[in-house]
This record gives C-alpha cells, structure tokens and sequence, in this order.
C-alpha cells in the first residue's frame, strides 16, 4: 500500500487528479455540513466517498433517501450515478487522496469544548493514511486545535511513520493537512452553496496550494490564509460578530418593552441608513450550531493565553438567558389573565432554531419547553419538520407534533420558530393568547397578541 500511494505523494500529481477529476474524495460525517459538500464535489464529477458512524444514514443514503429537508432523494440519486457512496467502514480510508472531516464541535456539561467527535475521527483515519494525502478538517473549533490535537493523532498513529508537512519539513513520507470552516447557512435560499468563498489555511504552503485547488473545483472562490489557526479564528469572528451583535439588539428589545417601543420597528428605520449599520434580530435565544457555542470555545482558548474575554462571554450570557425571559413573559401574560402557568395549556410554534428548515441544534425551543415543564406547564407543540422529537440536550422530551385543529383549548400559544407555513392570522383569531418571540404577527391587530 505504501508503494502503491507514494506515486501521489508530490502535489503536482494531486493537483493534476484534481483538475483531471481522478480524484477520490473522503468526507467524514455525512451531516448538515458534510452531505451537501458531498453532493458538490459529485455535482462536478468527483468519485465520493462519505463515511458516517450512524448506520442509520448510511442506509437512507444507500437505498437514494435522503434526512436532510432541503436535499432531495433526487440529488442523492444524481451524486449516486457520479460514483457517490457512503460507509462506515474506515478502511477504505486509505484510497482517498483528500480527506475533510465534517464533525460536530459541541460543548460538554461544562460549557467547554467536547473535541470528542475530532479525536474520535483522527484515531479511526490514521492507521490508513497514506503519503500524498491531503487531510483537511471543517469543524469549526478554536484557534491551534488542527496542529494541537489533529496532527498529533494523525501522526503518532498511521503506520507508515508519516509526518505532516510543514514550513521546515522533510518533503519525504508526509501528509498534507489544512482547515477551511465551514460556512453553511441553513434556510438561505438567496446564496447558492458554491458561491459562499472558502477560507483555507495550510500547514505549509503545499498544503494550502492543494486544498485550494481542490476547493476551487467546487466553489466560486477560495480564500487562502496564512495557517490553519488564522482559518480557525477567521470562523470564530464570523460567528462572534453576530452573537455580539444579537446580543445586543437583545438587550435593547428587553428595554424596549418597558419603554412601550417596538424594537423591530426601530430596527427597520436603523436599516434605511446607507453606511456603518446592518440590521439583526432579536429572538429567544439563539440556536444553530456555531453561533450559540463559538463564543465559549475563544473564551476557553483565552485563558490559556491569561486573557479574559468580557465583552465577548457578557454577549453570551445576554443570548443564554433570553428562553427565561420569554418563560418568564408567558406567566406574566398568563397571571394578567389570572391563571397560573402551572398547570397552563401551553402550545410551542415552532421547534427549529430558524424558520423553515429541520434543524434542532441547540435550539431555544427545547430549552424554552424544557423551562416551561418544571414549571408546572402542560406543554405540546407543533412543527411540521418533526413530527416526533426524542432526546433534546441532556433530557428527554418524547413528544409528538400536535395538530392546529384545537387551537382554542390552549392557554397560551407560544411562537418560537416563524416556519412560513404556518397562517399567522388564523393562529391568532383563534387563540385565547399569542405571544410571539419572532414578531412573526406584524401587521395583524388583536388584543390577545403580546410581544415578548
């Protein structure tokens, strides 16, 4: 095998496989990130090989399904004609030329960062890496984890005693490894996949020359930059930018509804200024991903360089405790009308953490049912992307979709999620009580909506 691999080892020939479409192209978890890069790289004609752990997705993709709303088992079945399979079987490691790692990047009980699911994948791929290979991971984490945590797995376990190539390193029996985040944006139908540029950083510039080719094969631009650490950093600021930034439209909703002011409307006549403002949104708490937990991942970073980050963690904590406001608003609206919220009928809109896509990462709704349940509320909810949710965070909900047909049994209808399926005005004619956390009832005038 090592006879066999070292033909590829100069990145001439990677470069040539890549524009020849000779390539054989490994993507390591075949989630929300993982399975549309894959169908890019089959849409251009590369032979795909995606690996997962959950066999139940390798089975849905085997037989042409797809678990992803907005793929359709038509694209899976395109990729498929183009040579696209997925597997769990890791050895097959070993024939790819190029390798992106698509795992989740939590944070643990502690709101620290879990790199279980990174070092995990880098014992399962190194004892079949091979010379020449390009190694490239997506995930998006803290600053030093691809030099700090992947090589070092990468290169203690592969059974060739290959090495990473780096600015100073022996060109003989290496690797090459690079981080280019992700930047998948559900929902976003206004910007095709393709033309959202791709930031690369290499280990050495061999590195960076390689991924970029093989990115540029798929997207519209890539971006390289200087090593994988500025990469890593590169997505911490983009998320960070806008937790801060709903952070803050969040506070000012909080004083907004003392001061009897409509924060969206505000935000609407901030926008018409043509320079120095763009517009974001409060909402109950944040979900997704990247955004609620990348904050957490710089501050634990920080303080290995004694560097406290307090803007950046008070942004955070302002998120983190939006779901209690909104709890806290349902029982004031509810005592108003002299009930309690224990024992209240109270019905989610909404379980996704945006509009109109089948996501539940972090989102605020599961805390905001969560909340509402030790507080004696008898919750149901509605969403027509999941008509069934099991395991939330770190508890169980096991619950089941409930239909809009009986809508004036409950105490309180709480929208969470502005899916645009749902007919708001029905929704609200007949509710006894709406409370909207997504201003989704604008321009509908009724005594039983509040804002909260």
């Amino acid at each position: 095998m090592l006879a066999a691999k070292t033909a590829f080892a100069g990145i001439h020939q990677f470069l040539e496989r890549t524009k020849s479409r000779e390539l054989q192209v490994g993507v390591i978890g075949l989630g929300y990130v993982g399975l549309p890069l894959s169908l890019l790289f089959s849409d251009e004609k590369f032979a795909v090989t995606g690996f997962d752990v959950d066999q139940r997705k390798v089975e849905t993709l085997a037989a042409g399904g797809s678990y992803i709303y907005r793929i359709l088992p038509e694209e899976i079945a395109a990729a498929k004609t183009s040579g696209f399979e997925a597997t769990g079987d890791f050895g097959k490691i070993s024939a790819m030329d190029a390798i992106i790692i698509c795992v989740p990047t939590p944070l643990n009980e502690h709101h620290e960062p879990d790199l279980s699911y990174i070092e995990n994948t880098a014992h399962a791929i190194a004892p079949y890496l091979n010379p020449g290979q390009l190694v490239v991971l997506e995930s998006t984490t803290y600053p030093g984890t691809t030099e700090e945590v992947l090589v070092p797995i990468l290169e203690k376990e592969n059974k060739f005693g290959l090495k990473a190539a780096r600015l100073d390193g022996s060109k003989d029996g290496i690797f090459h490894v690079a981080f280019s985040p992700e930047r998948e944006d559900p929902g976003n139908t206004q910007v095709a996949r393709r033309d959202i540029p791709k930031v690369i950083g290499g280990l050495d510039p061999d590195a960076t020359e390689c991924a970029s080719a093989l990115y540029n094969s798929i997207f519209s631009r890539v971006v390289p930059v200087s090593s994988p650490a500025t990469a890593e950093m590169t997505k911490l600021l983009e998320n960070i930018y806008r937790c801060v930034n709903i952070a803050l439209v969040n506070e000012l909703k909080l004083l907004c509804l003392r001061m009897g002011i409509d924060i969206f409307e505000v935000i609407q006549a901030a926008a018409t200024k043509p320079f120095g403002f763009q517009s974001f949104y409060p909402g109950p708490g944040l979900g997704g991903h990247c955004i609620p937990i990348d904050p957490f991942y710089l501050s634990w970073k920080a303080k290995e360089f004694d560097f406290h980050t307090r803007f950046i963690e008070l942004a955070g904590e302002v998120n983190l405790k939006m779901p209690y406001h909104v709890v806290s608003s349902v029982a004031q609206a509810l005592n108003r009308q002299k009930k309690a919220l224990n024992g209240s009928k109270v019905l989610v809109l909404g379980l996704s953490y945006k509009k109109d896509i089948d996501d539940l990462r972090e989102s605020p709704s599961l805390t905001i049912i969560e909340l509402l349940q030790k507080e004696g509320a008898e919750v149901s909810y509605n969403d027509p992307f999941f008509p069934q949710v099991g395991r939330g965070r770190k508890y169980e909900l096991n619950m089941t979709s409930t239909s809009l047909s009986d809508l004036e049994d409950f105490d309180c209808v709480l929208i969470v999620t502005d899916h645009s399926t749902y007919d708001y005005k029905d929704i609200v004619n007949r509710s006894k009580l709406v409370m909207d956390t997504r201003n989704a009832t604008r321009g509908i005038s009724a005594q039983n909506i509040v804002h909260c």
